[in-house]
């Protein structure tokens, strides 16, 4: 009996072994430890990324102001027809002028020899930039029945005014070959009746006479010319 004590201690310790392994085998941790070693802990499983952050918006662009249809600004009124007649500020000379469909005809006359025809344009606010030869300029506007401006002639600037004119008032002319001269005559009638004129000889200015206003009939060097009505 003395002698089966440490086999049988032997055989138990075997077994106990034995079934420690097995345990390890089967669940794979292994045996604890008899020194009491930490087991160690599984690794932190890494931080899963965060998902970018959205990017910050931009602010909305302010759209430009709307447009907004323009609206049509009226047309001007066009200035009406009519005739202007009257004097130089100085009092020496006449200026007439015939306005018709947006046009404008004028004559300067001293009745001597300087004279001037003028021909051009009258802008929708009743404004007119006229011109003729020999650098002869008109600049005047309609208002309030009026014609108000400077006419310069042979640089000479006279202002002007030029009321409208009514009856027989306004400026004639007549051409014609007299003796084989070229003759052209220039009138202004005033709304009082009076006249000033030149007729033109060949290049030649001088006085001219009278007409009839009803008619328009004179008389230059004996021979009957009949002036008319000048529009543009």
């Amino acid at each position: 009996m003395k002698r089966a004590g440490p086999l049988i201690t032997l055989i138990t310790g075997l077994v106990v072994g034995l079934f420690m392994l097995s345990l390890n085998a089967t669940t794979g941790k292994p045996a604890p430890s008899s020194y009491g070693r930490a087991t160690p802990s599984p690794a932190a499983s890494p931080t899963a990324p965060r998902p970018p952050s959205p990017a910050p918006s931009k602010p909305a662009t302010p759209t430009a102001n709307p447009r907004i249809p323009a609206v049509p600004s009226p047309s001007p009124s066009p200035v009406p027809d009519a005739r202007y007649a009257g004097r130089t500020a100085d009092d020496t000379a006449s200026v007439a002028i015939t306005l018709r469909k947006g046009r404008a005809v004028a004559y300067f006359c001293d009745g001597h020899t300087r004279e001037a025809w003028l021909r051009g344009a009258v802008e929708g606010d009743g404004s007119m930039h006229l011109t003729g030869r020999g650098g002869s300029k008109l600049d005047g506007a309609v208002s309030g029945g009026q014609v108000t401006g400077t006419v310069v002639v042979e640089d000479r600037s006279s202002p002007f005014t030029a009321a409208e004119a009514g009856g027989r008032a306004g400026v004639y002319r007549a051409t014609a070959q007299v003796r084989g001269t070229k003759v052209v005559g220039g009138w202004i009638v005033l709304q009082n009746g009076r006249q000033v004129g030149i007729v033109n000889r060949g290049g030649k200015p001088a006085a001219a006479p009278p007409i009839d206003p009803a008619t328009g009939r004179v008389e230059v060097d004996g021979t009957p010319l009949t002036a008319a009505p000048v529009v543009p």
